[in-house]
């Protein structure tokens, strides 16, 4: 399980809706046990895999199919890996 950093994923977050890449196998009960804070809700969708072509003859191929994860948790609670400073690093 793994969190989903983007845009989009940081912006639901600040309503309480985190997002994590899961295996496929795991069920809602199992997601919510894995987070380390109260869980109000979790939503879990299969994303297919997209098909690209590789290689010198183009060979067509098939990305995996993925499940994401949509966690609420308690109001008042935040998970740190969310959490964005705001701070850049200045290039000299």
């Amino acid at each position: 399980m793994r969190p989903i950093i983007t845009e989009k994923s940081l912006a639901v977050a600040n309503r309480g809706w985190y997002t994590f890449s899961v295996a496929a196998s795991r069920n809602k009960s199992e997601i919510a046990k894995a987070i380390n804070v109260t869980v109000t809700g979790v939503r879990s969708f299969i994303i297919a895999g997209k098909g690209r072509r590789v290689g010198k003859k183009m060979k067509q191929t098939q990305r995996e199919d993925w499940k994401k994860a949509l966690v609420h948790v308690a109001a008042g609670q935040k998970i740190d890996a969310f959490e964005v400073t705001g701070e850049r690093e200045k290039k000299p």
